[in-house]
């Protein structure tokens, strides 16, 4: 795809009295080279709808009209910004949706509407977590295709972190029991106006079709929270207020008991939920 028309954004955010705001996790990315290699990231975008969250003046809603994605819904809760990205839909007639409201708040999959939809948000950081908790969660398979998401890249390492690490814990157990999450690339805090305190990284996340062994996410998550609760305890210890016997159930499902909860892989902590479900 050609450059588009529209003014740089520096312009834009000047023009519209766009100064980030903390309060909102904002930081906005004006370089299109990098928000088109994160759109890019995502794979082709032809035919796919993209939902984004936090646009702000719109670098990356952009990047993704330009890189070719059949429609774009943008959901922004900052009303400054409505005005910069309704220029935006102006110069990308019928392709760019706008929703004013609370991402948290948002039903994702009625959005998607049965079309092969992919989410790809550089993420506010104060609710990057609980939005991908969120799209973990539901009924499986779900509505999206793949998550192309950009996290502080501490949140990132533990996406993606292997058992055995320091960072290996509940998030890691969660996001990996239900998709396969790498680690694309960092992006440096000098690309952001205003500069965070830390580096950011972009994370991909494709859907397991089918994760085994089959269980419930919030039982998943009541077991990775009681297991790393107390990280340093062993598991025969850290698990007595979810399980009547824990040593005898882990015994039984060949766990040993001796161990602390970032020595399990995703697949064990899996097993337990099972058994917990029933």
């Amino acid at each position: 795809m050609s450059e588009d028309a529209l003014p740089p954004l520096r312009e834009v955010i000047a023009r519209h009295g766009l100064a980030a705001r903390k309060a909102l996790g904002q930081n906005f990315l004006f370089d299109l080279n990098l928000t088109r290699r994160i759109a890019r990231a995502a794979g082709p975008l032809e035919g796919v709808t993209v939902i984004e969250v936090g646009p702000g003046p719109g670098g990356l809603t952009r990047a993704l009209l330009m890189e070719g994605a059949t429609r774009v819904i943008a959901i922004e809760r900052d009303d400054r910004a409505l005005a910069a990205l309704a220029e935006i839909s102006a110069a990308y007639p019928g392709r760019l949706t706008v929703i004013s409201g609370d991402a948290l708040e948002t039903d994702y999959a009625r959005l998607a509407d049965g079309h092969p939809t992919r989410i790809i948000a550089n993420l506010p950081y104060n609710i990057a977590t609980p939005l991908l908790v969120g799209w973990l969660g539901g009924p499986w398979p779900p509505f999206y295709e793949s998550l192309t998401l950009m996290f502080q890249k501490e949140v990132a390492e533990r996406i993606v972190a292997k058992p055995g690490g320091k960072d290996f814990g509940r998030l890691s157990v969660l996001c990996q029991y239900r998709t396969t999450a790498r680690k694309l690339f960092d992006v440096n805090r000098s690309a952001f106006t205003p500069p965070p305190k830390v580096t950011s990284s972009i994370v991909q996340l494709i859907p397991k079709p089918r994760p085994e062994p089959v269980c419930r996410l919030e039982v998943l998550e009541r077991v990775t929270a009681a297991a790393f609760g107390q990280r340093r305890k062993m598991l025969r210890a850290s698990l007595k207020s979810l399980l009547p016997e824990p040593e005898t159930i882990l015994t039984d499902l060949g766990i040993n008991p001796e161990l602390r909860a970032e020595q399990l892989p995703v697949e064990a902590f899996a097993r337990l939920a099972a058994r917990l479900q029933q």
